[in-house]
């Protein structure tokens, strides 16, 4: 297994040697570098850490607090926290960074360090590599015991991640609670099975909990794709319940159930919420280029200008600012809506989309109807060593040359109404194959002609 490091962050599994895995002793280097890195920007001498419900979690971020007052910094310790929490807290308490540990979709077995900046956003490219150089040279200069920085705890964490949502300017908490939502979450036995239940509980939903347990103990594949979320739909149509929610371990990507059991699909999130917030505030929209032409259809709907970035929530982000977008986010089920933070956030995805469903007083089934219908594929390559990735886009560019090509991020074939997006993964050593297309025969027919270029 090899250690990726990326601006998604610090990620491999938890089992294996050092350099190879995310061990104990990468841990401590690679906090020693961001330490480091802190220590020659710091205005407040701060940085805020979490993590996720994983088992490898409770020993890692010790390792992460020891590391970081060593090199006299203090902490703020979030404990069981989400990647959102974390991003609000920073910026609630002024904080110079924050870390947590959270491998996002992968399996229990991995583990990763995502590193913010001081306004609880993903690192930048250019402080990302400066944060490997620091660790590449492997020197660095810790203080003495009377020069330690001091850990705090942060016991409100999600109760000032539920205020801040709640209370943002669309979110219409009074026609929330008068639907009485009822509501199946599956909280994948991380830290979303606590804060969901307790934000919708706010929203005075009935809660039925399913794998809410923040034990780490995944109890299915946590990526909340439709294949993995057969016990949620049974368990919507079993409750008779208005709503099934889905997040991932890290609690920034969202996925809805329908009422009658169908699931609203991951790329459908941010085009809801989407519809709902440009309804109200006309502007600009930015998803990332593997995302559903949904979103473009949508945003055209309102007159505005839709936009898309490369992959990655720090390259959505980029483009957000850079167009003043109203909203944005990735077709993965993520949410970012400028006004809470610049980040992917299920909370904020959550009531935007509650209050939509309640202002148009309708079933989220209904609901679903109502946008353009698409299909989506999405397949991958594992990536050995020796694979020739630039060789695959050369053969890719000269067999698609009388097609629109974008080479911004890996490459993407656009076709009439379709697309096919092929890169190399940011949080795994995979090729990503992706494709969208009117009917699953045309997104078929794109990947064969694809996968016939590597064979």
């Amino acid at each position: 297994m090899t250690l990726i490091s990326s601006i998604s962050g610090i990620r491999g599994t938890v089992n294996g040697t050092n350099q190879t895995s995310l061990t104990p002793i990468d841990v401590v280097r690679y906090v020693s570098a961001y330490g480091t890195w802190i220590n020659t920007k710091r205005k407040s001498n701060t940085v805020v850490v979490g993590r996720d419900g994983r088992i490898s979690g409770k020993s890692l971020l010790e390792l992460v607090k020891s590391t970081l007052i060593s090199l006299g910094i203090n902490v703020i310790d979030t404990g069981l926290s989400t990647t959102p929490t974390t991003q609000i807290i920073i910026k609630e308490k002024n904080a110079d960074g924050g870390i947590i540990l959270t491998a996002s979709h992968n399996p229990k077995n991995w583990n990763a360090l995502k590193l913010f900046n001081s306004e609880g956003e993903f690192i930048i490219q250019n402080d990302a590599e400066e944060i490997f150089n620091l660790v590449k040279k492997d020197i660095f200069s810790f203080n003495s015991e009377d020069n330690y920085g001091q850990v705090f705890h942060e016991k409100d964490a999600f109760k000032i991640h539920i205020n801040n949502v709640i209370n943002l300017t669309l979110v219409n908490e009074n026609l929330i609670r008068n639907n009485s939502f009822k509501i199946v979450v599956d909280g994948i036995n991380s830290s979303g099975g606590v804060i969901i239940p307790n934000l919708l509980e706010d929203l005075g939903a009935e809660v039925i909990k399913i794998n809410c347990k923040p034990d780490g103990n995944f109890s299915h594949n946590p990526e909340p794709l439709d294949k993995n979320l057969s016990q949620l739909k049974d368990a919507v149509l079993a409750e008779k319940a208005d709503l099934g929610i889905a997040v991932d371990p890290d609690v920034d990507r969202l996925v809805f159930v329908c009422d009658d059991g169908v699931l609203f699909g991951e790329e459908n999130t941010i085009v809801a919420c989407c519809d709902f917030v440009l309804s109200k505030t006309p502007g600009s929209t930015v998803s990332n280029m593997s995302s559903s032409m949904s979103l473009q259809i949508i945003t055209n709907k309102y007159d505005c200008e839709y936009y898309s970035s490369k992959v990655g929530e720090v390259n959505v982000v980029e483009k957000m600012k850079e167009v003043k977008a109203v909203i944005g986010g990735e077709g993965n089920g993520g949410v970012i809506y400028p006004e809470s933070h610049y980040g992917r956030d299920a909370l904020v995805g959550i009531v935007l989309f509650l209050t939509h469903l309640s202002e148009l007083n309708v079933k989220a089934s209904d609901l679903l109807k109502l946008y353009p219908k698409f299909f989506m594929t999405k397949d991958k390559i594992n990536l050995s060593d020796d694979f020739d990735f630039e060789g695959l886009k050369k053969k890719m560019k000269k067999y698609y040359n009388h097609q629109d090509i974008d080479e911004r991020d890996g490459v993407k074939i656009k076709f009439e109404e379709s697309w096919l997006h092929i890169r190399k993964s940011n949080t795994e050593p995979i090729i990503r194959i992706y494709t969208e297309a009117k009917s699953e025969s045309d997104c078929s027919k794109i990947i064969d002609d694809f996968k016939a270029l590597i064979t």
